[in-house]
């Protein structure tokens, strides 16, 4: 787990450095991206790690049902070559196999364990993105910004267009933490939702970044290092 957290944290710091160009805007327009806004904010990295900590034990009983459900997947692949194709899925399905009935059996239970991090996680990015109005009104005050546009709707624009960095500090000083437990009952609203898997695919795009320049910076063949004297 404690690998697990410090990429993690990484991966907070690699989106962070996402689009983070001078902040002054170009004749009055200027772009910004609201996913990056939250993701690089104080509250959301802080309560993502809480969430780790408090669900750590949680964490381990996901990994260990992936395990199960992959060790069960591996047996479906008849060619062995370690990816259950479509085909072969299909062939177990017109079998009847009795392991498809263990698979979805484990992945309910793998949906059961993970539903709490993902409201946690959630809720998390609601409270931040509640005050997103607020912080972007006053970076368009502050800059005198007329026209506030997606970062998809330019061909090209200088880097000074973007007030992303702006908003995220206005989001740290309007909101520096947030709590993490929803009330009973609370469910996400749609936006929320979509908002939630930009933000997921910011962090994992990030995370396997920092996976790759760990691998890198490993040695090849630690047994083949002289020992120290």
């Amino acid at each position: 787990m404690k690998i697990r957290k410090n990429i993690l944290v990484v991966a907070f710091l690699s989106v962070a450095a996402i689009s983070a160009p001078a902040s002054a805007q170009v004749a009055g327009i200027a772009t910004a991206d609201t996913a990056v806004a939250i993701t690089r904010s104080k509250a959301l990295g802080t309560a993502y790690q809480q969430i780790g900590e408090q669900y750590a034990t949680v964490a381990q009983q996901l990994q260990a049902k992936r395990v199960e459900i992959n060790n069960l997947n591996a047996q479906l692949d008849t060619n062995k070559d370690k990816e259950l194709t479509q085909a072969e899925l299909d062939v177990a399905i017109q079998a009847k196999n009795p392991l498809l009935t263990q698979i979805d059996a484990k992945q309910k239970e793998l949906n059961t364990l993970q539903e709490p991090v993902f409201l946690a996680q959630l809720y998390a990015v609601e409270q931040i993105a509640l005050k997103y109005d607020t912080a972007q009104q006053a970076v368009i005050t502050a800059k005198k910004i007329n026209v506030i546009l997606a970062p998809d709707a330019f061909v090209w624009a200088p880097e000074a267009v973007d007030v992303t960095a702006a908003i995220t500090a206005e989001l740290d000083k309007a909101v520096p933490s947030v709590p993490i437990t929803p009330p009973a009952g609370w469910r996400p609203s749609r936006q929320i939702g979509a908002l939630y898997q930009q933000i997921q695919q910011l962090i994992n795009a990030a995370t396997q970044q920092a996976q790759a320049a760990a691998a890198q910076a490993r040695p090849a063949n630690p047994a083949a290092q002289p020992e120290s004297r």
